[in-house]
């Protein structure tokens, strides 16, 4: 290959039934919607964010008419996107469209430690004005029901905290004792088996060594922080709430490096890995 100086073939299909899957070949459904002539590598051009959009929308149909067993996706561009005014800030917003789902569950695996997220693209004050006891319950439930989608029997799950030391009793601010405290007790009250506040720097060094089967992060940095310090390559998104599964690598495009054929493969082997560990009970559930 020009970049990679590996050599591969290229095996174009319409469909998945007609991949050869052998070692050597890459089997492409291909669009044919970039004029190469005019790609510029590592720059924002709206033909690249327009070609994205209409491969997910692809991959998207034949993961609903099951064609395809699960989704691994990679990075995709947000000012791209933008260029070619497709109207969604990232691929999660866009599944849900396409799929009619309600507010997805995004939950991050890195080892043994899973992390879930009560928001996700809001400014920290937007966030924590998010933090109503209601929302904490109603995602307590449902990060319990993708947990079991999952397989994980005897469900454990922490919620960190948002202030220094859990608040102390509202010495560092009320947000645990006005919202996030009853949010977690609701849950209980449903048979949820959920903790805490626990504070947010230790609960994920206790969920990496087993003591949660999941932590339900509050905010956006407070678990990707958490996560990408435990071992960056290897932590991969996984999109519950939708008709299929989605993995997808927790990485940028990296357009400083596009081209240079030295780009880490890493997260999207673990990606690919991770969608086949759970796409057997995933389907088998759908199809119950």
């Amino acid at each position: 290959m020009e970049f990679t100086n590996i050599a591969l073939d290229i095996h174009e299909m319409k469909d998945p039934a007609e991949g050869k899957y052998e070692h050597g070949t890459i089997d492409v459904i291909s669009l044919n919607n970039v004029n190469v002539d005019t790609l510029e590598m590592g720059k924002v051009q709206a033909q690249c964010g327009k070609a994205a959009y209409e491969y997910i929308e692809t991959a998207v149909r034949l993961a609903l008419n099951g064609s395809v067993s699960a989704l691994a996706t990679t990075p995709i561009n947000k000012e791209s996107l933008k260029a070619a005014n497709v109207p969604f800030i990232g691929h999660t917003e866009i599944l849900a469209a396409l799929t009619n789902t309600d507010d997805p569950l995004t939950m991050f695996e890195v080892r043994n430690m899973r992390i879930f997220f009560l928001t996700r693209h809001l400014s920290l004050k937007d966030a924590i004005a998010a933090m109503t006891k209601e929302r904490v319950c109603d995602y307590l439930i449902r990060c319990d029901q993708a947990l079991q989608r999952l397989g994980v029997e005897n469900r454990k799950i922490a919620v960190a905290a948002l202030n220094p030391h859990g608040g102390e009793n509202g010495l560092f601010g009320r947000e645990e004792i006005d919202e996030i405290l009853p949010g977690i007790q609701m849950a209980q009250e449903k048979g949820i088996n959920a903790v805490g506040p626990v504070p947010a720097d230790s609960v994920f060094h206790h969920a990496l060594n087993g003591r949660y089967d999941a932590v339900l992060s509050l905010y956006h940095d407070q678990g990707h922080i958490a996560a990408k310090m435990a071992d960056f390559e290897r932590t991969i998104s996984i999109t519950n709430g939708l008709p299929f599964l989605r993995t997808s690598v927790d990485h940028g495009t990296a357009f400083d490096i596009a081209g240079k054929g030295i780009a880490s493969s890493v997260s999207m082997e673990e990606c690919i890995k991770v969608a086949a560990k759970y796409a057997g009970r995933f389907r088998s559930l759908q199809t119950a």
